[in-house]
């Protein structure tokens, strides 16, 4: 739940039928992304009753709850996936083309079939037939980074099948925009427009992390570990969003360069050593050039250097454009119920006990896991100004100093957050080799991560 962040009410499927119905009736609309994942387990005979329930069960639940809503949702934007074209080689599939008689295939057609008996209710259906979904955190490219990353990576089989992919952030503006568009009926291939084939991936993917990408997965090596379901990588869809095209659907990331580097890359994260802070006799007797000197701001964190916690060793410096006037980005990152959501999924971030509202001297104890380390971490609100900036620091958790500072500035309708991050972490004379090797690379990935889910939750 605290994923979902401060503005999300969560109906358990504990909670039974009439629950639901109750949320259904207060609903404009439906986006029904059910689903177990098709890998991660072989395709046992438990596992595929598993796959069908969590998704054409469920599905018809959902119907039925929006059959008894009083008033209905107006529109059903249901999960499917480009699956239901079975294996089709080179052959290009428009939405029009046909289904095949296997079991992934025949999974999506009975899927659609669920979502599609909401129509008689008098609801638009939009059935999204998705290829691969590129994004940073989760899916199958964070599968694939790590042996990329070093250096052994490469195509998926002997690389010659189709790839239907698409950017998670065009994902989610389809998604937005079926909402609301009536033009948007039916099958909807949502994919990306340039297609590519798993070699052409895996090449792309060595572009944009400076990698080798020669070494490919051997078909008999994938039936070994995964079975049947190895024919979710091996499928070949050559997929096209004709129904996108028709539209005018503008696509963010349309290339695959581009939605890999965009991935990889992230916004930039800069992480510096401070100066040594003099003492404060050693402070009383520099000369004045050496305290002029200190009394500028700092080109590296936009701070003066008086200004930085004592014993702070780091910092971290980022900028995020937020799509959000400044009242409405501040009043976001003024809910602690919105933490969770900015914080990467595995690290399994939870508050402890009453969630406080933010104000100076607030208190916010939570729960994290750093790799397979639990970590119980107190902040403290230190400053607060509404609108403009607030700090925080640690009162106790993984670091020996920490402070992190918030300013928004107002650039038209948008916002500029800038974040400052000041800290030492807790491992004396080796902290510099801790930091380059381990704690760098987590702050990095957590504020990449963070403003994706800030472009994701306030549009690009």
């Amino acid at each position: 739940m605290a994923l979902l962040g401060a503005d999300i009410d969560v109906v358990s499927v504990a909670a039974g039928q009439e629950a639901l119905v109750t949320a259904l009736s207060s609903c404009d609309a439906v986006v029904n992304l059910a689903g177990e994942p098709l890998l991660g387990a072989r395709w046992t005979a438990r596992r595929r009753a598993v796959l069908r329930a969590s998704r054409i069960e469920v599905t018809e639940q959902l119907v039925t709850a929006i059959e008894a809503a009083n008033p209905r949702p107006r529109v059903l934007v249901s999960a499917s996936a480009v699956g239901y074209y079975g294996d089709r080689g080179d052959e290009v599939l428009a939405e029009s083309a046909s289904s095949r008689d296997d079991f992934l295939s025949r999974l999506c057609q009975d899927w659609e079939r669920a979502a599609q008996s909401a129509s008689a209710l008098g609801l638009r259906v939009v059935l999204v037939r998705t290829g691969v979904v590129l994004g940073r955190a989760g899916g199958a490219l964070a599968q694939m980074l790590p042996p990329f990353r070093l250096g052994a990576g490469g195509p998926i089989g002997w690389g010659r099948q189709y790839f239907p992919w698409i950017h998670l952030h065009d994902l989610v503006k389809l998604i937005v925009a079926m909402l609301d568009d009536p033009r948007y009926r039916g099958p909807v291939n949502a994919v990306a427009p340039e297609q590519a084939t798993s070699r052409m991936f895996a090449r792309a993917l060595g572009r944009a992390l400076h990698r080798p990408s020669f070494l490919p997965a051997p078909p008999l090596a994938l039936r070994a570990v995964f079975g049947a379901a190895a024919i979710v990588l091996l499928a070949s869809q050559r997929v096209e969003p004709q129904a996108l095209q028709r539209i005018g659907f503008v696509w963010e990331f349309p290339s695959l360069d581009a939605t890999l580097r965009d991935i990889v890359d992230g916004v930039p994260v800069e992480i510096t050593r401070l100066p040594v802070r003099l003492t404060a006799s050693a402070e009383a007797t520099a000369s004045p050039a050496e305290a002029e000197r200190r009394r500028k701001p700092d080109a590296t964190t936009n701070a003066t250097t008086d200004a930085t916690p004592a014993g702070a060793k780091f910092a971290l410096k980022t900028t995020t454009v937020i799509n959000a006037p400044t009242d409405e980005a501040f009043a976001f990152f003024s809910k602690a119920g919105n933490l969770g959501l900015i914080t990467p999924a595995a690290m399994k971030f939870r508050i402890v006990g009453r969630v406080p509202p933010m104000a100076e001297g607030a208190i916010i104890t939570y729960k994290v896991r750093v790799g397979l380390l639990p970590i119980r971490w107190r902040t403290r609100i230190v400053s607060w100004d509404p609108g403009r900036s607030f700090a925080d620091v640690q009162d106790s958790g993984p670091y020996r100093v920490w402070r992190h500072e918030h300013v928004f500035s107002a650039q038209g309708d948008r916002t500029i957050m800038e974040d400052r991050v000041y800290y030492t972490p807790r491992v004396g004379v080796i902290a510099g080799l801790t930091n380059i090797l381990f704690v760098a690379p987590s702050l990095r990935n957590v504020f990449k991560y963070r403003a994706d889910i800030i472009r994701l939750r306030f549009g690009a």
